[in-house]
């Protein structure tokens, strides 16, 4: 059985996927060139190489293992025509982005940047206007993976925490659940807002004038999504009246960030260039799902982490 990669391994570990059987193609999505031995391919492991790797190419395309969380990058209309297989990496980024949300609700509060400052200065000012995180509310726009791993974390600083999803069912690690139909009067409880659902047709700008506009005035605002989850006009603009008191933000409309973008001279903004998902043991989980989902394959066993195309957010 064929397999094409699109993403490197070591070599020991693209021979553990040929000691399961499989006939292994690598060739990197960054410089992808199809060649007549890719054409009867029956797996795909990859990234994000649509741009240049088109699926019809692929007669014999039976699954697609990403390896990111994100699934946007899929042409999925040819995806479902064809019936095509979509895994993904599921929770392969879940702790490092969670703690990362930990930390900049954190510095955040604690006015960290601003004593960052002082410190090049050689500045000694005490600062008083730092808050707690006890007894706030923080409120999630997704209440998958990332989000349970977060929750879990923030529950022993003694906050409430409360999710929107799409049905609202009740979530690993979150107090109160809501459905997407009540994100208005939900969203005014919280005092820090972290964006973490999947970016889909449904969530393009789902969080826009109106739902800022019921935001608390001085809510945080953390994105560790995709950056057109939100309408970032519209953000600019309450970020600079003060109702969004600071926003840590890991990804954007654009990427890379345009250098004239205004974000980047706000002072009540971090800044991140999507790197929240990246640690040490960022490539051993990627490789442990390829391969435990490979070995599943070979066997005719149940995938994990398949992601249904007909659902939204």
């Amino acid at each position: 059985m064929k397999a094409l990669f699109t993403m490197k391994f070591s070599e020991d570990e693209f021979k553990s996927f040929e000691d399961l059987g499989y006939e292994i193609i690598f060739e990197d999505e960054k410089d992808f060139s199809l060649s007549d031995e890719m054409k009867d391919a029956e797996v795909l492991v990859c990234f994000n190489p649509f741009e240049k790797l088109k699926l019809a190419d692929f007669p014999n395309l039976k699954w697609i293992q990403l390896l990111s969380a994100g699934i946007n990058q899929v042409p999925a209309d040819e995806v479902l025509e064809r019936k095509i297989i979509l895994t993904n990496n599921r929770g392969g980024y879940s702790i490092p982005i969670a703690e990362w949300i930990v930390l900049k609700t954190l510095e955040m509060i604690n006015n960290s940047r601003e004593f960052y400052e002082k410190q090049k200065e050689k500045l000694w000012k005490m600062d008083n206007s730092l808050r707690e995180l006890h007894g706030k509310t923080i409120g999630f726009i997704g209440t998958g993976d990332i989000a349970q791993e977060a929750a879990k974390r923030l529950d022993a600083f003694g906050v409430n925490i409360i999710g929107i999803s799409a049905t609202g069912k009740p979530a690993k690690n979150f107090h109160e659940t809501y459905s997407i139909e009540k994100i208005n009067e939900t969203i005014s409880k919280c005092d820090f807002v972290v964006v973490a659902a999947p970016y889909t047709n449904q969530t393009h700008h789902l969080v826009n004038e109106e739902v800022f506009s019921n935001m608390k005035d001085g809510v945080y605002l953390i994105n560790i999504a995709r950056g057109s989850i939100i309408d970032e006009n519209v953000m600019i603009e309450y970020l600079k009246s003060g109702k969004i008191k600071k926003a840590a933000l890991d990804v954007f409309e654009v990427e890379p960030l345009p250098v004239d973008n205004p974000l980047w001279e706000m002072e009540n903004v971090i800044i991140s260039p999507h790197n929240c998902w990246g640690s040490e043991m960022t490539h051993q989980r990627r490789f442990e799902i390829a391969q435990k989902n490979m070995k599943k394959y070979v066997n005719n066993e149940e995938l994990v982490n398949v992601i249904d195309l007909n659902k939204g957010y």
